[in-house]
């Protein structure tokens, strides 16, 4: 375990996710053959939230390993992600490289590079993120503003992520904890897991390789709890304009619970003797083609 963080919550999840990377990529098959033959990690709630992006400059924030944002690119998309993990922006070179479709990675804390970016002149017709998002970001207002700096005029942002009112659950659905809200912190000892290896094929649409087993990070991360209203309300307050909101009784690849029952299109639900509930959410918003 490591001892006091001297650098702060997002130095640590830095190092937690650099401890977790090569795990994570060991199950995933041959994800750039895959890619190279046409294939695609995205889920359809994402790409219907997205639209055609052929031809637009895509920014892929918190990119990680890059197949979401190869996928873009396999679609036309002229795309940059940016991640906080050197590991993962590595590994996300590599596999531009071994798949031969080409992506600009950027390895840098997603608040410094929107607001280093925002001081430049290029500006984006998409800023997307996904899956584990927001427990990430210690301050809304910031990210909310960040985003609508780097978006063109008439230009979108697209999050699909995970219902913050699952997390009033634990793994048996038991009520358990409040529903998220002010941006409340945690140490979460264990670190960022394996969850892809957890998915048990769910997140690996390449085929799923028995990889590295029994992982365990040593380094421990800092996570932050939004509620939904409070997501949406920094995006509005940013001057963005909400044109889609959506909830989805399931979830896409992951097994947040026990019992859980995959449906067709590795989707995820909830057993039969719990009611449905919200487990992802997506929001699409524009920016003006105006200046307000």
């Amino acid at each position: 375990m490591s001892g006091p963080d001297p650098d702060g919550p997002r130095a640590q999840n830095r190092r937690s996710w650099n401890a977790v990377v090569g795990a994570h990529d060991s199950h995933r098959g041959d994800l750039a053959g895959f890619l190279k033959a046409g294939g695609s990690t995205l889920f359809p709630e994402e790409s219907r939230l997205l639209g055609d992006p052929s031809g637009k400059t895509v920014a892929h924030l918190q990119c990680n390993s890059g197949g979401d944002t190869l996928s873009l690119a396999g679609l036309g998309a002229d795309v940059t992600g940016v991640d906080l993990s050197d590991e993962a922006v590595l590994s996300a070179r590599y596999l531009s490289e071994e798949s031969g479709l080409p992506a600009r990675f950027v390895r840098a804390d997603v608040y410094d590079w929107l607001a280093e970016t925002a001081k430049g002149e290029e500006r984006f017709d998409v800023v997307f993120a996904s899956y584990g998002v927001v427990c990430w970001l210690p301050d809304l207002t910031s990210w909310a503003g960040g985003i609508e700096g780097v978006l063109a005029p008439g230009g979108r942002f697209v999050l699909v992520d995970f219902h913050p009112a699952a997390e009033v659950f634990d793994e048996g659905w038991n009520l358990a904890r409040d529903y998220p809200s002010g941006g409340e912190q945690f140490l979460l000892e264990r670190g960022v897991g394996d969850y892809v290896a957890g998915s048990g094929g769910g997140l690996t649409p390449a085929g799923f390789a028995e990889g590295v087993g029994g992982f365990e990070n040593p380094e421990p991360c800092h996570l932050f709890r939004w509620g939904l209203g409070e997501v949406v309300t920094a995006l509005a307050e940013a001057g963005l304009d909400i044109t889609a909101l959506k909830e989805y009784p399931y979830s896409n690849g992951e097994r947040h619970f026990s019992r859980m029952r995959e449906l067709p299109g590795r989707r995820m639900v909830p057993p039969e003797d719990v009611p449905d509930v919200p487990l992802m959410y997506g929001i699409r918003v524009a920016k003006s083609v105006t200046a307000r």
